[in-house]
């Protein structure tokens, strides 16, 4: 099992830039392949990017690509999400996710993760 702690998100203007944080706890965390999802008000949960466990492969959704980078640090237990030129529809409550199947993919769908953060709210204002 492992637990899972977000943080770093906040309040930001348009074009500004964030990074999130999400430290890890628990079993080796370099077995998990990780995942960031955010999910709006009103709105499904919604994937963002995705990296496998030795930090080689990733994954991004279309509507983030070239914005959002993903990265992992194995030896601090922390996976990453850096966030740049964010927009007002960037606002969502973010979350990372861990999936501990031992598959090579990295999906997107959230049912495949088993091990959830808290969540950090990230507000763009316009």
């Amino acid at each position: 099992q492992v637990q899972l702690v977000e943080s770093g998100g906040g309040l930001v203007q348009a074009g500004g830039s964030l990074r999130l944080s999400c430290a890890a706890s628990g079993r080796a965390f370099s077995n998990y392949m990780m995942g960031w999802f955010r999910q709006a008000p009103g709105k499904q949960r919604e994937f963002l990017a995705a990296m496998s466990r030795g930090g080689g492969r990733t994954r991004y959704a279309n509507s983030i690509q070239g914005r959002f980078t993903i990265s992992r640090d194995n030896a601090e237990n922390t996976v990453y999400l850096h966030m740049t030129s964010l927009k007002p529809e960037d606002t969502a409550v973010y979350y990372c996710a861990a999936d501990s199947n031992p598959s090579l993919l990295l999906p997107s769908n959230p049912g495949a993760y088993d091990y959830w953060g808290q969540g950090t709210q990230v507000t763009v204002s316009s």
